[in-house]
């Protein structure tokens, strides 16, 4: 089985580590201190350090040692933190360093925050960084995870670029997401999808997909006040819904990679939400 090193066992890193561990593939995964190293250690992964300031230069010496053959890079941009540019750095690091160390493949969990906001079914080449830099419907942020994917399509590597949609399972049940929205559509789709499904989805791409762009999101959605009113339902909790709008907003779409040979676990985001723990 192949070897496989996983940049970032976070919220998703970790469970995918586990998942592919228990599918007898060969697993290393970072975090970003000793401790959460251990951590991942003791729990029966072989966990490592990864901090790209800090130890990038080694980063392809113990892709060497660890006989790395597929490099998963699942860290997010850290918008929050005022680190999207070091996000595009952070990624041409990990690919100059794939590269010295003869990784044969790299697959990253981008977002499909690389779209632009209009009423529009989003396939896959409506986002790329040439178009970004020519239209200004393109946001800041969508440029940023635009330049980081071009990291990855400038390689000269064998690649897979997964774009999520709005990510919810365990410890992130989406009721908890609607105390920070100022307001839900009626009309705008609940592009989501299951933990379950993007770890089902990165599997997949291991053997069966190269030098893919592709959407990982619920096929069969409902709009995002109908899905938030099922939400809190389902958790029962008292959180009130904010205003609702009429608004209209894109829709991300699934076929690309259901076309490809990919079944997911759940077709709807309803379903899903039904599978999913509080």
């Amino acid at each position: 089985m192949k070897t496989i090193t996983i940049i970032g066992a976070g919220w998703l890193g970790q469970p995918l580590a586990h998942f592919l561990n228990d599918k007898n593939y060969q697993i290393f995964a970072s975090r970003t201190s000793q401790t959460g190293a251990q951590e991942l250690t003791e729990q029966g992964l072989k966990g490592f350090c990864c901090q790209f300031g800090n130890t990038a230069p080694e980063l392809a010496r113990m892709l060497t040692q660890q006989q790395a053959e597929v490099v998963i890079g699942c860290f997010p941009p850290g918008f929050r933190q005022n680190k999207s540019v070091q996000y595009i750095h952070d990624w041409q690091t990990l690919v100059e360093q794939s590269k010295l160390a003869g990784v044969k493949k790299i697959i990253m969990i981008s977002s499909t925050g690389v779209y632009p906001d209009l009423p529009e079914t989003m396939t896959e080449e409506k986002a790329s960084l040439r178009l970004a830099r020519e239209e200004s419907i393109f946001s800041e942020k969508s440029r940023v995870l635009l330049a980081a994917e071009q990291q990855v399509l400038d390689s000269g590597m064998d690649y897979v670029i997964l774009r999520c949609s709005g990510l919810f399972g365990p410890q992130r049940h989406p009721s908890r997401f609607v105390r920070n929205l100022k307001q839900i559509s009626r009309l705008a789709p609940a592009n989501m999808v299951h933990q379950t499904d993007v770890i089902r989805a990165i599997t997949f791409a291991i053997d069966h997909l190269s030098c893919e762009v592709m959407n990982v999101t619920t096929p069969e959605t409902v709009s995002k006040a109908l899905f938030y009113q099922a939400a809190i339902k389902s958790a029962k909790v008292d959180t009130p819904m904010p205003p609702l709008t009429e608004t209209s907003d894109k829709l991300i779409s699934a076929e690309k990679l259901c076309q490809a040979g990919f079944k997911y676990r759940f077709q709807t985001t309803l379903e899903a939400l039904a599978h999913t723990e509080i």
